[in-house]
């Protein structure tokens, strides 16, 4: 009975759920609202009794009760009184915890400005106002006065007056005959007296009447905040206060310290500071203090209030006793810190431990061992449950007792408890979602918990230390969560590519290679001409098998014939004889049946790429329960050979090859020859330095290319029988451990070495580590391994970021519905660079769905629309040579918030379609943050073999015909075929007619095939030299020069090491006298005169500055020839952004520093008059159109010239291009394959594969706004920036009524920009600019529906993802019933009223 009464009491009042939560600004009256009283005094706690002083900061009676239950004077005390206010102290008897919701105010004697409304730019009241924010702060901080009310006088409103004009004001018009203030009161005043509807009118009036560029923009801010105000319900003199909240005392506490003293939240020194002002402040009102003091003290009441809401925005910072500055409350909210990143976000968990990991080879693929001291710790609970239900205890506290001493029934209890109780393992750092997994426990002695050596990968673990975190899943429901979606068994493929994740590595992988290596020679194998014993070498069965290797008649790598016995394509049983080796057929041993996994797939030597093909093999036809045996078998498998083997290795194991000194001789030869050249002046400093490296690094690859050659060389005994293979070779041939480039530093030359700054030193290091280093090669390594290191540091920190921020743009990607129904789609190609195919066309388009019939030639079709691209399709769509396949994409998804699961395609992690409320979002952001870390941090210096391989020369990656298009070629003196157009291409046409590939052509490249040939795979289509940019002449004539003036526009220098001279182009803009020549080269005919080309201009070549001329005036020159050359070393070496800047540079869509200038139109170029130091290029575009001008500076080369024809899209001036520039001229789906290009580029050359959907997902969120080109029938204003989702609500509303609908072009947003204009204003203060953020929401009393994932972890509901999103689904449904049977019943009543007002009034009576 007791325990019902003590229930009744206690019963708390229900957590209410809720759907939105809305945010704006408080009036004086909702305050007081919250108030349960005001404090009027400083003190917070008698120092002698600890007891809160009364109307104090920490008051009993204001904020309720310290102990439970017990009035301040202890009269009322226990259960009984509940609700009784004493009346001796004044306090309600109740729960001390109301201590920590009730809040107090403070009235002001003088109104405040808010600071935030003020200071947090732009500020809002200086917008509402239209005054400047110096002008405002002169105001509130009593230096100027304003005038309100001219009165009669020639004053105007608003002005601002000092104090001497104010009393001359005064003086002069008669004192009231106007109305000026001063300090907040003032601008309370103002804000009180807006007509906000007016200035909204004036306001739209005047935009649309106005001419200039810059006022429009101006104009709209201020609209916009007066329609926030007016749509609100805020009111503006909100803005300022006349009361001051106080959060509740708990929020705030005073801790008592040994030794008499106190810790202090510094919530109470700022509160303290504010209410001491407000009494002297209000006891100067009442004395009729003079005015000055008084302002003085308003001042300073508004400077103690500005510090408590976010101290140091304005003055100095506010600091305590020990000079640390106070924390106010914005800087409870904002950082790493603060309130939403540190409580709300990232909350600690109880049931959890951690201990250093240990391998743990004996354990099956979902289980870990955990210590038996931990277990019980962990499960506790559960075991004082169980102990309870069997009898062995009555209390907890018993439990307890049996626990502490750990009496045997407890540890048989903790085996029941564990068994199917899945735990979660999780290492940080938790770079995705593989980060944490769950397994079941299995007890153990020892205080390390093993972990399985195949799930290291995905934890990116290792043992040399590493700790782990054990969570238990408490609910019923975690636990089936943990064992169905985070179990190991179920995270076989890595979310980021599809590819299997638990793969056997480093021992594994070196066991099965030995395990599967031939041998010629080897004892008992099979010779097929061996009369003597034909039958030697030929085994039926295992165990026959076994047994000779046992007696070693047979050794694991000997040549034998087997039968091996599967299935066939039916599952029948088939038997069939293949060459082979015992080891591959020990190997064969753990495969599991299936037709489509047949013995070829381990007939073959097993590398850790053949063992994960192997895997995914057995993974896509097996299922994934087979699988997970497998794995386990062949981890056994591989770790028994691997000890079997005994692999290791001596010195004598690095061999250096013979030939070494004589190629390192050769190379100095060479670059001594480079040396001499630049000494003879024939080449430049840079070209010197480029090909001395390069030479270098060429030598470097030979030596390696030498030394591989002698280590993979099977040695002979003199048997004839091959040796073992060399240990090192066999450890990174088969990815083991280390890596060619490694085994080069070894055994060749270790080869060149970077300064930190990232350049190549010029002289490598010849040494080998097997050979030692000299003193000098050992500075030249360290000097940039240093840097490498401290990169190392840095790069962990701007990686997390990076993941940071794509996590907050992508949170709210949820797959919402199946099929979104568009029609749309991108289309994919193979990306060929250098002619090599770096992603086929099969793997990009691998579980897509498609968004038109994949047809083959002959009529067939492979894939239907709509259908989903299978491992199945992809020979025959390769058999039928397809080149293009439009596909659906995440970028094209019509679905309102989220995207549809067809467009999405198949889920990496599982292999199968993806499921609804999956949050995709998250996983891209996940898959593209992880392997940030792996990334580079520098930026590269262009030189070097690596860029010159690739930027050199076109091979032809396909066999066929050779077309010309745009033909401009001419044959040289050399009788070379010279391209001189900018837009000539070669175009292979396949044997079937279709265009196999189209390569655009290097102005002044030689061309090496013509039209009509035919072209064999992998020959030269053209070459030209990286190092410079030549001028061509286009036509045959003598040399003329025009405005190349000696020392105006032109020099020779020498150079002073060769006394060389060569003529060189200077800037010619410096002085007034020269700026406006144009340096040029003209070709003559053999009158003098210019010859006239093709298309109607002269033949003038306008040369930039470096160039270097070639020809003397009135040489001949031949169509092809080169008139002059501009380095490239001088025309300074781009610096390559690489790595992980790269890629933040890329989604954070930054301007590039020297960005390409893109062609708008196609049309005609023509250049105009200069312009000061810019050059003026006019584009005049075919269409009839506005021509297009571009004013470029005139250090920049341009390498078109008057009259060249440009298609759109081209590049007027190289560089990198903008990506906004690729969104307003080429489109979406050209700005996406950029940006999927580019990032993907940075990461293949760090060999990580990332599949394209990710990164489509991250860019969909950077293109979600679009920017009105005209607003239509609706209120929305031209230039306004809204949701995409947003403006199709808007456009079916406005079609539906007959009305003009809104134009709008996308916008590119980067992403922390996209990820602050998110639609939940919870999520975006919790990301970054919290302040701002909630200023900004405030005024427009915005209201957040929790729709991403982040708004609610903060305010502690299921996310609307994975499981939660059925539950949101539910609510959604319930709630529109909800609305549904609420309209029918307001019908029904509006009915009823309308039948009783029919009646006459005596029957209504």
């Amino acid at each position: 009975m007791n325990q019902e009464v003590m229930n009744l009491f206690n019963q708390q009042a229900q957590p209410q759920s809720f759907d939105q939560i809305k945010i704006s600004i408080s009036s004086p009256e909702k305050i007081l609202s919250w108030s349960y009283g005001e404090i009027k005094k400083p003190e917070t706690i008698n120092y002698r009794t600890f007891k809160p002083e009364r109307d104090g900061l920490f008051c009993a009676r204001i904020f309720g009760p310290i102990k439970d239950y017990e009035c301040l004077c202890g009269k009322y005390k226990r259960m009984k009184y509940k609700g009784v206010i004493c009346e001796k102290c004044g306090v309600e008897v109740t729960l001390a915890r109301v201590r920590r919701d009730r809040m107090g105010h403070i009235e002001l004697a003088a109104p405040v400005a808010h600071i935030w409304f003020l200071k947090s730019l732009p500020s809002r009241i200086g917008l509402l106002l239209d005054m400047a924010l110096k002008d405002l702060e002169r105001i509130l901080y009593f230096e100027s006065y304003v005038v309100i009310e001219p009165g009669l006088t020639p004053l105007k409103e608003r002005q601002l007056l000092s104090e001497e004009e104010y009393l001359r004001a005064q003086e002069e018009y008669g004192e009231d005959s106007f109305t000026a203030m001063i300090g907040a009161e003032a601008i309370r005043r103002i804000l009180q007296e807006l007509d906000l509807e007016g200035i909204a009118t004036a306001l739209k009036e005047e935009i649309a009447t106005t001419t200039s560029e810059l006022k429009p923009k101006k104009l709209m801010k201020r609209l916009k905040i007066i329609e926030a105000f007016q749509l609100s319900g805020n009111k503006p003199e909100w803005m300022i206060l006349t009361v001051v909240p106080v959060i509740p005392p708990d929020l705030r506490p005073l801790v008592p310290l040994d030794g008499g003293r106190f810790a202090t939240s510094d919530l109470n020194d700022l509160y303290r500071r504010v209410i001491n002002r407000n009494n002297r402040l209000k006891r100067l009102i009442e004395l009729r203090a003079p005015d000055i003091i008084i302002r003085n003290e308003k001042r300073m009441l508004q400077e103690a209030v500005d510090a408590l809401f976010d101290n140091g925005r304005r003055g100095r910072v506010i600091t305590g006793a020990n000079k640390r500055p106070l924390k106010s409350l914005a800087d409870m909210l904002k950082g790493k810190q603060g309130r939403f990143r540190q409580n709300l976000l990232g909350k600690r968990v109880d049931y959890s431990g951690r201990s250093v990991i240990v391998v743990g080879p004996e354990l099956k693929l979902h289980q870990c061992g955990l210590p038996k001291k931990m277990a019980l710790e962990l499960f506790k609970p559960f075991i004082y449950a169980r102990l309870d239900a069997k009898g062995f205890s009555a209390t907890v506290k018993q439990a307890k007792k049996l626990v502490e001493k750990e009496k045997p029934e407890v540890w048989d209890i903790l085996d029941e408890v564990i068994r199917e109780h899945p735990v979660m393992l999780n290492r940080a750092p938790t770079l995705h979602r593989l980060g944490i997994q769950a397994f079941e426990p299995k007890l153990i002695e020892g205080k390390a918990i093993q972990l399985h050596p195949l799930v290291c990968a995905a934890f990116n673990a290792d043992f040399d230390g590493d700790q782990m975190a054990v969570h238990v899943p408490l609910s019923l429901e975690a636990q089936l969560e943990a064992r169905v979606l985070m179990m190991s068994t179920n995270n076989i493929l890595h979310p980021a590519n599809g590819q299997p994740i638990i793969v056997p590595s480093q021992d594994i992988v070196l066991g099965l290679y030995y395990l599967s290596i031939v041998a010629d020679g080897a004892v008992g194998e099979h010779k097929a001409d061996d009369k003597n014993n034909p039958m030697q070498g030929v085994f039926g069965d295992i165990g026959q098998l076994e047994h000779a290797l046992a007696a070693k008649t047979v050794s694991l790598h000997s040549k034998i014939k087997w039968r091996w016995r599967g299935l066939g394509p039916d599952g029948e049983p088939v038997s069939k004889i293949y060459d082979t080796t015992p080891g591959r057929v020990i190997l064969s041993g753990v495969l599991p049946l299936h037709p489509k996994v047949p013995f070829d797939v381990v007939n073959k030597l097993m590398t850790k790429k053949e063992i994960s093909a192997m895997i995914d093999t057995v993974y896509r036809h097996c299922g994934q329960k087979e699988s997970v045996i497998f794995c386990d078998r062949i981890m056994a498998l591989g770790f028994s050979h691997a000890f079997r083997a005994g692999i290791s290795f001596g010195k004598d194991d690095m061999v250096v090859p013979e030939n070494k000194w004589s190629i390192v001789d050769d190379t100095r030869a060479l670059v001594k020859d480079y040396e001499q050249q630049y000494n003879d002046g024939l080449i430049t400093q840079g070209e010197k330095y480029n090909k001395v490296v390069d030479a270098w690094a060429k030598c470097s690859d030979k030596l390696a290319a030498e030394m591989m050659g002698r280590i993979s060389a099977v040695q002979k005994d003199d048997k004839g029988a091959d040796k073992q293979v060399n240990s090192i070779y066999m450890m990174s041939h088969s990815g083991a451990r280390g890596s060619p480039a490694q085994m080069k530093q070894l055994a060749a030359m270790r080869g060149l070495m970077a300064k930190p700054s990232g350049e190549i030193i010029e002289t490598p290091i010849i040494s080998n580590f097997k050979e030692g280093l000299d003193v000098l090669e050992y500075f030249n390594s360290t000097h940039g391994a240093r840097k490498g290191l401290a990169d190392t540091a840095l790069k962990t920190a701007n990686s997390g970021y990076l993941t940071r921020r794509l996590v907050d743009v992508a949170q709210d990607a949820v797959i919402r519905e199946t099929d979104c129904g568009t029609t749309n789609g991108i289309k994919m190609r193979a990306i060929i660079d250098a002619g090599q195919v770096v992603a086929p066309l099969a793997i990009r388009i691998l579980g897509r769905a498609t968004a038109e019939d994949l047809v083959a030639q002959d009529g067939t079709v492979i894939v239907k629309t709509g259908e989903t691209i299978e491992e199945r399709h992809l020979p025959a769509i390769n058999a039928a040579g397809i080149q293009e396949v439009k596909i659906r994409s995440v970028l094209v998804c019509q679905t309102k918030s989220g995207v549809c699961a067809t467009c999405y395609g198949r889920d990496l992690a599982r292999g199968t379609p993806v499921n609804m409320g999956e949050a995709v979002g998250v996983i891209a952001a996940q898959s593209i943050g992880e392997p940030g870390t792996q990334l580079t941090m520098r930026t590269f210096h262009i030189g070097g073999a690596a860029q010159i391989a690739d930027s050199s020369f076109i091979e032809s990656s396909f066999e066929g015909t050779i077309k010309i298009r745009n033909r401009s070629l001419a044959k040289n003196s050399d009788g070379d075929l010279i391209a001189t157009g900018r837009s000539v291409a070669v175009v292979i046409v396949g044997p079937d007619g279709t265009e196999r590939a189209v390569h655009r052509l290097q102005y002044g490249a030689k061309v090496r095939v013509d039209e009509g040939d035919t072209i064999k795979r992998g020959q030269r289509i053209a070459e030209w030299d990286p190092y410079t940019r030549p001028i061509v002449a286009e036509v045959d004539g003598i040399v003329g020069y025009e405005d190349l003036y000696d020392g105006q526009s032109i020099t020779e220098t020498t150079d002073e090491s060769t006394g060389i001279a060569k003529r060189v182009v200077i800037d010619w803009r410096g002085s007034a006298r020269t700026s406006d020549l144009k340096p040029a080269m003209l070709v003559l005919d053999q009158d003098g005169k210019p010859v006239k080309l093709a298309r109607g201009s002269d033949a003038r070549y306008f040369l930039p500055v470096d160039a270097i001329i070639g020809l003397d005036p009135g040489a001949k020159v031949k169509a092809g020839d080169v008139l002059a050359r501009v380095s490239t070393e001088s025309a300074k070496t781009r610096d390559i952004t690489g790595g992980l800047p790269r890629v933040a540079e890329l989604f954070e869509a930054r301007r590039p520093k020297d960005a390409a200038i893109i062609a708008e139109k196609s049309g005609t170029i023509q250049f105009g008059r200069d312009y000061k130091n810019k050059r003026r290029l006019t584009l005049t575009p075919h269409d009839g159109s506005e021509a297009v001008e571009y004013l470029i500076p005139k250090g920049k080369h341009i390498h078109l010239q008057d009259g060249d024809v440009v298609e759109l899209g081209d590049y007027i001036v190289d560089g990198n291009p903008a990506p906004h520039d690729i969104l307003a001229i080429k489109g979406v789906e050209e700005l996406a394959a950029y940006l999927v290009n580019e990032i993907q580029e940075v990461y293949r050359l760090q060999g990580v594969s990332i599949n394209d959907k990710h990164i489509e997902v991250i860019v969909r969120q950077m293109l979600q706004k679009v920017e009105i080109t005209d607003g239509g029938d609706s209120d929305i204003l031209t230039g306004d920036q809204i949701d995409r989702t947003e403006l199709a609500e808007y456009n079916e509303k406005l079609l539906a009524e007959g009305k003009k609908p809104i134009q709008g072009v996308p916008v590119l947003l980067g992403i922390t920009k996209a990820s602050l204009q998110t639609k939940s204003f919870i999520s975006a203060a919790s990301f970054q600019e919290t302040t701002r953020v909630l200023t900004e929401a405030a005024v427009n009393g915005k209201v957040d529906t929790l729709e991403g994932l982040k708004e609610n972890v903060i305010v502690g509901s299921l996310i609307p993802a994975g499981t939660g999103s059925l539950a949101a689904d539910i609510r959604s449904i319930a709630r529109r019933r909800d609305s549904l049977i609420l309209q029918q019943r307001s019908a029904e009543n509006a009915a009823n009223a309308a039948e009783l007002s029919e009646l006459p009034p005596a029957a209504a009576e």
